[in-house]
């Protein structure tokens, strides 16, 4: 009798214990046929992420990294893609043959799906509200999706200087709005929000919505959030951090496993039945 080799995955963070992520992956190995195969996670802190990843054996195939572990994953890699690189991130790190570790950033990659499946046109005119990491991969998204020049709105002014290496890499123009201006920037084809729970709540109501709009709004619990509502109201497409998560997971599934493409259905079904008991 043969057994199955073993393959595992996880997510590494903190805090960690209201991740989705195992709830998608193992959904997708369940539904791509591969019994070997479990994702788990790890209550995880910087100063601590190296001796994790060094400890892990044969049988780890990669890691998915969230706050707050995306850059020092980054330097752990041996090899990192350049999207990786442009945004100083890293929210996957995937077992190359030799050993070591190659890091990518499929939230770019989760981001510009999603945004292409809502239909935005090539080119678009793009605003980002936010500063801080996700704020990096909207820029690289808005840059892959045609973009040349994107409006930031933040509420540190010290932001802009922290995504401006980022927006140099990636070869974006950043056009700063101070935040008490928000509204004015919604004219634009996509707005991708990524700032904190109820930062932009006091949003709704004061945007000017119009046709042709995009809205991204990165949270997901509570959801909607009044911003995103607002939206819904004026019959604007939203989409929401779990769009995110599914997204940039099954570019990971489809990088630790090797199996193209991944069982997206059963994912989303998975992700969504889980998100409903929350």
């Amino acid at each position: 009798m043969t057994t199955t080799p073993s393959r595992r995955a996880a997510v590494c963070g903190r805090p960690i214990a209201h991740s989705l992520s195992p709830v998608i992956h193992n959904a997708g190995y369940a539904a791509a046929g591969l019994p070997g195969w479990s994702y788990s996670s790890f209550e995880c802190v910087e100063a601590d992420l190296a001796a994790l990843v060094a400890g892990l054996g044969p049988e780890w195939a990669g890691l998915s990294l969230t706050m707050p572990l995306k850059a020092e994953a980054l330097r752990l890699a041996a090899v990192a893609t350049p999207v990786a690189v442009a945004t100083g991130a890293a929210n996957t790190l995937v077992r190359r043959e030799d050993g070591s570790w190659q890091a990518d950033n499929t939230d770019v990659t989760g981001m510009v799906r999603v945004l292409r499946d809502a239909g935005l046109k090539p080119a678009p005119s793009v605003t980002v509200l936010g500063g801080g990491g996700t704020a990096r991969a909207a820029l690289a998204a808005a840059a892959q999706l045609g973009a040349s020049a994107v409006t930031v709105v933040t509420r540190r002014p010290a932001a802009l200087t922290e995504l401006a290496p980022a927006a140099a890499a990636l070869g974006v123009t950043m056009l700063s709005v101070p935040w008490g201006r928000a509204p004015e920037t919604f004219q634009a084809d996509a707005v991708i929000s990524t700032v904190p729970k109820g930062a932009g709540d006091h949003l709704a109501g004061e945007v000017p919505w119009r046709d042709g709009t995009v809205l991204f709004d990165a949270l997901y619990d509570p959801w909607p959030t009044p911003l995103a509502a607002d939206a819904l109201a004026h019959g604007v497409p939203v989409l929401s951090g779990l769009d995110l998560l599914l997204a940039q997971a099954l570019s990971q599934f489809e990088q630790f496993t090797g199996v193209v493409p991944a069982p997206e259905q059963a994912m989303r079904e998975a992700l969504l039945r889980a998100a409903a008991t929350r």
